[in-house]
């Protein structure tokens, strides 16, 4: 009996100490974890993913008064590809609006040349239109000069002189009516083809912009990196000849040069974060490189976890010193953020406050 109590109570003993060893390697709840930093003092281990500081988002352009289901690629930059500010990125099928654009084109010209013919028609008939009414006028200022000489000629002269100058000026009067009108219905009919040619113009700049907005050119200096978008049915990458919604985004020029972590730090973690405080990150797909980096912002207001609306998570940016061909956005990385000087301060004003307080009496 004596036995077996020794027995019970070594497997309790052995059981209390695999239980507290255990604990001591469980990591915390949520996206960060207590982890051993390199050399001397403690670190907080943040997961989050890479992004590049400077980067433009390039989507499938929308084409103004088309309504285009999709939109065929048919030449692509790859993944990787360093382009400089002004180079193709991805060029889509135009061959619909180039050809609006050489139809219209053809059209607008023949307009044009018949605004100009009925213009210089118009400039014509108004030429020989002016003479004409001259002529009436200075027949009619004739016909009042011979009127004046009623007194000396007889009365058959003088009534034929009155009769010319009744009809010099109906005459003149007619002409110049005339004139007026056949002015009004040229310009009337030479705008109704200027308004023709300025909307078959507009039609033809709108197909001539919508078939430049196929060809997407690189907003900056940088890297290409396709996104991970729903094409046919499955997950991936785009690529030469696929079809693309309007107004996805599938695709963003990053600048390498400057890269950054964006990681969530729990509500229990984020009180040992300060903007400045030194870290080291690591990519899980190239375990040995480590970069150094420091906490360059850190969010004033959490966000809701999916479970939970009590428990909230902190946006925390990581800004990395260096760079690397390797280190590309949308890579997984772990954040050991060194939290030593932070606790380390943070016990010494206790210390101070608590050698600060009066003593008791006894």
């Amino acid at each position: 009996m004596r036995r077996w109590i020794v027995i019970a109570t070594a497997g309790l003993v052995f059981g209390a100490v695999l239980f507290t060893v255990t604990r001591n390697k469980t990591p915390a709840s949520g996206n960060s974890a207590r982890a051993a930093f390199a050399g001397p003092g403690e670190a907080l281990r943040l997961k989050g993913t890479t992004e590049a500081v400077q980067s433009r988002a390039i989507l499938a352009p929308r084409l103004a008064g088309e309504q285009v289901p999709t939109l065929t690629i048919i030449h692509l930059a790859l993944t990787g590809t360093r382009v400089k500010k002004g180079d193709v990125l991805v060029e889509f099928d135009r061959q619909a609006q180039m050809r609006d654009f050489v139809d219209k084109q053809a059209e607008y010209e023949k307009l044009v040349d018949q605004v100009a013919e009925e213009e210089a028609k118009e400039n014509a008939a108004r030429a020989k239109d002016e003479s004409e009414l001259k002529a009436a006028e200075d027949n009619l200022r004739k016909t009042e000069l011979e009127i004046q000489k009623a007194e000396i000629v007889s009365r058959i002269d003088a009534e034929k002189n009155q009769e010319n100058l009744d009809e010099a000026k109906a005459t003149f009067e007619q002409l110049r009516e005339t004139f007026d009108l056949r002015r009004k219905a040229a310009q009337a009919a030479i705008r109704i083809l200027e308004i023709q040619r300025d909307r078959t113009q507009q039609t033809m700049l709108h197909a001539q912009a919508n078939a430049d907005l196929m060809q997407i050119h690189s907003p900056l200096d940088g890297v290409v990196v396709l996104n991970t978008i729903w094409k046919q049915g499955t997950m991936g990458e785009v690529q030469e000849g696929d079809q693309v919604r309007p107004g996805v985004p599938f695709m963003q020029v990053v600048n390498p040069a400057t890269m950054q972590v964006r990681v969530m730090a729990n509500q229990q973690d984020f009180p040992s974060l300060r903007v400045g405080q030194t870290a080291k990150v690591r990519l899980d797909a190239y375990p040995e490189m480590v970069f150094a980096a420091k906490l360059d912002q850190l969010a004033p207001i959490g966000e809701s976890g999916d479970f939970s609306n009590k428990l909230r998570s902190f946006v925390v940016i990581v800004a990395i010193d260096g760079n690397d061909p390797k280190l590309m956005p949308d890579l997984s990385a772990a954040v050991d953020v060194d939290v030593a000087e932070k606790n380390a301060q943070t016990n010494a004003g206790a210390s101070s406050e608590k050698s600060s307080a009066p003593r008791g009496s006894s």
